[in-house]
């Protein structure tokens, strides 16, 4: 052996984030004078420099330098023992070479960061959060969530089993909040939703305050009451209104249509005389004026008939979709009203087409329910079409609180049927 060493202490104690250094004693043990270089091995090397990084030794002489070690505060160094290395190469006999080796003690700190997301959300009942926890430290971390006292207006429901995260990682812990009480009417109401999340490591225990706002949302919002509104004035305004006058009107024209028979009858009969027994028409006479009375009713051909369909029509999430209605042979279908619902709140765009004709494109985040109404009708012929077409972007969420799988709307169109006029 012509190079001996040997370090300060037998083992090292380093905290990350902070500078920390011990000495190696080099002896030269040859008969020339000799110059070493340092090279640090193992897990301790990419924070670690050897000072002065070159040293020059007469024979029989030594001299100590210093390791220098500095770790970083980062959870790549993990908590606990990790072996030090230094080679120690001299120049003149590199085949002399040696490796002296001690143990370093890298201590545990802890850093979490802990958010809650979403901060704000909107439901008519419950929603769903999640607490999302990243560890920043070296060290395992259990993490909890601590609820907060009863409340009588909100219910927190979470796991009760500690999540343990390790260094580097993150996880993810759900919450769910219920309001109590359900919101019929009215403005949406703000509940402040409030909690702690426990995290334990390295024998420390750290707690972080989380705050969120649920809106809950009115069952029958203001739109919904208008609508209903109007629809029930409809409904009075027909039967004390209109529907009576209908009736009215229908009642006259039946009355004069059979004054009308019974006059135009009156002139055919016979002057009787008296005594005499009365005349009567020849059977094939009488069935000739039956058949002409019969010809004269069936001449409102293309009378129309109150008529409606509906277009239901599903899709998946990021596709397209179309539902159609199709106008019976020998028809006329006469539109003056469309009814949309989008009862889940999707997102997305809806187009409706008569036939090659496009009616509206609307996107579906802007409306629950919708209506169109004409006065002048719009005829669509035999064999036609009424489409709906929808490209779902994102489901919504029904009144059940939950996200739905896919897309789903309605399309109802009504208005008369009539038959195709020769």
């Amino acid at each position: 052996m012509t190079t001996t060493t040997e370090f300060g202490l037998p083992t090292v104690v380093v905290t990350p984030g902070q500078e920390t250094s011990t000495t190696m004693t080099v002896r030269n043990d040859s008969d020339i004078v000799e110059a070493y270089e340092f090279e640090v091995v193992g897990g301790c090397a990419p924070w670690t420099t050897v000072e002065p990084a070159r040293l020059s030794l007469y024979p029989g002489t030594s001299e100590q330098v210093a390791i220098v070690l500095r770790p970083p505060r980062s959870p790549e160094v993990r908590a606990g023992e990790v072996p030090l290395g230094v080679r120690v190469l001299p120049a003149e006999r590199p085949q002399s070479a040696v490796v002296t080796e001690t143990t370093v003690v890298v201590e545990p700190f802890a850093k979490q960061r802990v958010r809650l997301i979403p901060k704000r959300r909107r439901a008519w009942r419950s929603a769903r959060f999640r607490v999302e926890v990243h560890n920043d430290g070296n060290t395992p971390t259990s993490v909890t969530l601590a609820l907060p006292e009863a409340d009588d207006h909100l219910k927190y429901t979470v796991a009760t089993t500690p999540t343990t995260v390790d260094p580097g990682g993150r996880a993810e812990l759900e919450l769910r909040v219920r309001v109590a009480k359900a919101l019929w009417f009215g403005k949406p109401k703000v509940w402040p939703v409030r909690l702690d999340a426990v995290a334990l490591a390295a024998d420390q225990r750290d707690e972080h305050e989380l705050a969120g706002e649920l809106v809950q949302l009115p069952i029958l919002s203001k739109w919904l009451l208008s609508l209903l509104g109007a629809l029930l004035m409809l409904l009075l305004a027909w039967l004390l209104l209109v529907r009576p006058a209908v009736l009215s009107a229908a009642r006259e024209a039946a009355d004069g249509r059979a004054q009308e028979i019974v006059q135009a009858a009156e002139p055919q009969a016979p002057a009787e005389e008296p005594g005499a027994a009365p005349e009567q028409p020849p059977a094939g006479e009488q069935g000739q004026g039956e058949g002409q009375g019969q010809g004269q009713g069936r001449g409102t051909a293309g009378g129309r008939e109150q008529h409606s369909g509906t277009i239901a029509v599903t899709t998946n999430t990021g596709e397209q979709t179309t539902g159609a209605y199709v106008v019976p042979p020998g028809k006329v279908f006469h539109i003056t009203d469309i009814v949309l619902a989008n009862h889940q709140g999707d997102e997305g765009v809806l187009t409706i087409a008569f036939g090659e004709r496009t009616i509206t494109t609307i996107a579906l985040e802007t409306f629950r329910n919708q209506d169109y109404h004409w006065v002048t009708p719009i005829d669509i012929p035999q064999n036609g079409t009424v489409t709906v077409t929808v490209n779902c972007a994102r489901p919504g969420t029904p009144a059940s609180g939950r996200q739905a799988a896919n897309c789903s709307q309605l399309l109802h169109v009504s208005g008369e049927l009539g038959d195709i006029v020769p």
